[in-house]
């Protein structure tokens, strides 16, 4: 394939299923949801972090096949370095900073105080508040054995909502999570910047290659 082809092709997002409304939402305010295709893959990978590099091998494989510049929605997620492993196979081809959506939502700083404030803290982001039961409740089966919820929860004494959005039925729902793991509920507003800079920067670098192979 030819340098003119590949520039024809939109660059490709490989994203983490749970990021998709709030990536949708960047795009579009930034004018990008036209110019940069976004492939999702299942939010319940969410709870499979050993399956998240494998998912995302044979579609980097296909785009990279294909000539496309490809960015990795995805922080370290739970891979061990799986991913980072991975990404290290495909050269030039970057992923989220971070660990998990927490920290690159929240921000290193704010998120390692709350860390530091209490470790056992269980976050919820607003995907994971809108699907608690799915994910969550029902994902770890404590819907069948809610004894389980000592074994997985007895050592986490808050839970904190990091919201994207200024939405009163997500903080609602958050708030009725932690009252069902009888944690105590804290929330902090972390708005979308730290998804959006990434994104941003990957469209910014694409349009000048482009513009210089033109």
């Amino acid at each position: 394939m030819n340098v003119a082809s590949r520039l024809e092709r939109k660059p490709l997002v490989l994203a983490c299923g749970a990021l998709a409304g709030d990536l949708r939402a960047v795009l579009a305010a930034d004018g990008l949801d036209a110019r940069i295709e976004v492939e999702y893959l299942p939010a319940n990978l969410h709870n499979r972090p050993d399956l998240i590099a494998p998912s995302l091998r044979p579609r980097l494989q296909a785009a990279v096949d294909e000539g496309r510049a490809v960015f990795v929605a995805y922080a370290d997620c739970g891979t061990g370095g799986a991913l980072d492993a991975l990404l290290a196979e495909f050269p030039g081809t970057q992923r989220l900073a971070g660990a998990h959506c927490y920290e690159l939502f929240a921000g290193p700083e704010a998120f390692g105080a709350l860390h530091d404030e209490e470790l056992g803290t269980f976050y919820l982001t607003d995907f994971l508040a809108k699907h608690f039961d799915a994910l969550v409740w029902s994902g770890l089966g404590l819907d069948r054995h809610p004894g389980l919820r000592d074994t997985y929860f007895g050592n986490y004494r808050r839970l904190v909502l990091l919201s994207q959005s200024p939405d009163a039925a997500l903080l609602a729902r958050g708030r009725a999570a932690a009252d069902r793991l009888g944690l105590a509920f804290v929330h902090r507003s972390t708005g979308r910047d730290g998804l959006r800079a990434p994104v941003l920067a990957f469209a910014a670098d694409r349009q000048a290659a482009h513009a210089a192979a033109r």
